[in-house]
């Protein structure tokens, strides 16, 4: 059982957070677009970005702000114009971002760090950025975790959130975070974007080196279309207003931390792939028998990933054997013979050998999902064992339906 609890209030949950979204003008939709997320002290920064070689200015930023100081104050992250591929005046833009935004709350503008998302190749709008900021810090509130998650989505249906408490040295420790994402997502760490706070004590590199893994095992285990974006951002504050005792070193303390952390990175990015542009489902894939996680999740992704297999279930067919080849083509060595496959409670293939099952009552199965892709018990579960191995993975990702078609053919018309 889950050593914490589900509590209200997203992003400015945890103690000494604030956040705000408003309207600026950078959507030409009329949506909000700029939102701000605010610590009341400096707090510890921790962050992981797209590998993509083709980076947004805010990536390249952040990068560098982080390498030079691991703590920061506040998050800016606009919609409507991604700022990436735009050269060195995109870069100039965001240093002046930065600036205006220290300015507004009187701190420096090496404790602001800035997000981006929209369309690549657009500058951001900075007239309206200008004007924008000063009207989003008044609106900075203990409540505004709502408002902030409106105004960083852009193709989402749906706002992404989610809070978790647990107790640390007989104190309660809290985490909070939204993210946006319902296209370009295959996240090597998509458009995706997450921001994580916390009110814990914790050293920069065991902040740093938490946010890595819990990135590995939930952002960089989703997949909607195989496509990596250049704006790809977590970012994580931890404030210690908890006034927990530090956590500095590994240990159980740090190891609930973690777990707390993985768990709100999970649900954010579950929450991304049930959002996938046209997605009529959520797709979960559990391998086991791996030789370790690292191969486990390796399958996991590939056959999550799988245009044939995202199709078969958009399509309520139970091909088992485009689960099979997705698995077999993912790079990772196993034997044939030892490969099990299970759709739901439907058992396909067991050693290797094909088994007979109900056709009829596993495309019903897979059908129960086309009430929605919001709803959690629309998840289509698919199960793998490839042998007798320790390593166990998932990944999750959603159905390729016709509207993903439509929606990315006419993103920019």
């Amino acid at each position: 059982m889950a050593d914490w609890q589900k509590i209200t209030g997203g992003i400015t949950a945890p103690r000494g957070y604030q956040a705000a979204g408003i309207t600026a003008g950078l959507k030409p939709s009329g949506l909000p677009d700029l939102a701000l997320i605010f610590s009341e002290v400096e707090a510890i920064a921790a962050g992981v970005f797209t590998t993509s070689q083709v980076k947004a200015a805010c990536v390249e930023y952040c990068r560098q702000r982080l390498q030079a100081k691991h703590s920061a104050r506040a998050i800016l992250c606009n919609a409507g114009q991604a700022n990436a591929a735009t050269g060195t005046q995109g870069y100039l833009d965001t240093l002046e971002t930065a600036l205006a935004v220290g300015q507004a709350l009187n701190i420096s503008s090496e404790s602001v760090l800035v997000a981006s998302t929209g369309v690549i190749g657009q500058r951001i709008k900075m007239d309206a950025l200008r004007s924008g900021i000063p009207k989003v810090v008044a609106a900075l509130s203990e409540t505004g975790s709502d408002a902030a998650g409106g105004a960083i989505i852009t193709t989402d249906l749906v706002t992404k959130s989610i809070a978790l408490e647990t107790t640390i040295s007989e104190r309660p420790v809290r985490i909070g975070g939204i993210a946006k994402g319902s296209g370009m997502i295959h996240p090597n760490m998509a458009t995706m974007l997450a921001f994580v706070t916390c009110d814990a004590v914790v050293s920069p590199a065991l902040w740093q080196q938490m946010l890595a893994r819990a990135a590995d095992r939930s952002f960089n285990s989703i997949t909607v279309d195989g496509d990596t974006s250049t704006n790809d951002s977590l970012i994580a504050l931890a404030n210690g207003q908890s006034r927990t005792p530090a956590i500095t070193e590994l240990g159980a303390e740090a190891e609930k931390l973690e777990a707390m952390l993985t768990a709100v990175c999970q649900h954010l990015a579950k929450a991304i792939a049930r959002d996938g542009e046209g997605a009529t489902c959520l797709i979960e894939v559990e391998v086991t028998g791996a030789h370790d996680e690292l191969s486990a999740r390796q399958i996991a992704k590939t056959i999550a990933g799988s245009s044939l297999v995202k199709s078969a279930i958009f399509g309520r067919d139970p091909n088992w054997g485009r689960i099979a080849a997705a698995a077999g083509r993912a790079g990772v060595p196993f034997e044939q013979e030892n490969l099990q496959i299970k759709l739901g409670n439907f058992l396909m293939l067991k050693n290797g050998q094909p088994l007979q099952f109900d056709r009829a009552a596993a495309s019903a199965y897979l059908k129960k999902a086309t009430a929605g892709a919001y709803l959690q018990q629309d998840t289509v579960l698919i199960s793998v064992n490839v042998g007798n191995g320790h390593g166990s993975g998932k990944a999750w990702g959603c159905d390729l339906s016709y509207d993903y078609v439509r929606i990315n053919a006419e993103y920019t018309t």
